[in-house]
């Protein structure tokens, strides 16, 4: 931003807030390729895509089911406040992805 000389302590307009929401259009365009190059890829490959709502998956124990932000204390520690599991919070992450998209997938068959 470049101060407004006219207006102390004001900034002339740098249409900001016009940048931010292209760029997040951008961003959304750019998720959407990807997805459908996934999905393409993962079909021609006999494969399966199941999206999952990615929330909390590695706040989550595996072993419980508790969940807090306290089960992980800093990045990639994972430690349960409830019982006591501990490992390594990517791993708690891929083990709650992996059991929700089969869940997923199992109520689509069902």
């Amino acid at each position: 931003p470049k101060p407004d000389p006219d207006q102390p302590g004001g900034f002339l307009p740098n249409r900001a807030a016009a940048k931010a929401g292209l760029n997040r259009s951008i961003s959304d365009a750019g998720w959407g390729v990807f997805l459908t190059i996934l999905h393409a890829k993962a079909e021609s490959a006999g494969r399966e895509v199941i999206a999952v709502d990615p929330r909390n998956t590695s706040r989550t124990c595996p072993e419980c089911g508790h969940v807090s932000a306290e089960n992980r204390p800093t990045q990639e520690k994972f430690y349960c406040q409830s019982c006591g599991h501990r490992a390594h919070a990517d791993t708690v992450g891929a083990v709650n992805v992996l059991r929700a998209g089969l869940v997923r997938r199992d109520a689509r068959k069902g």
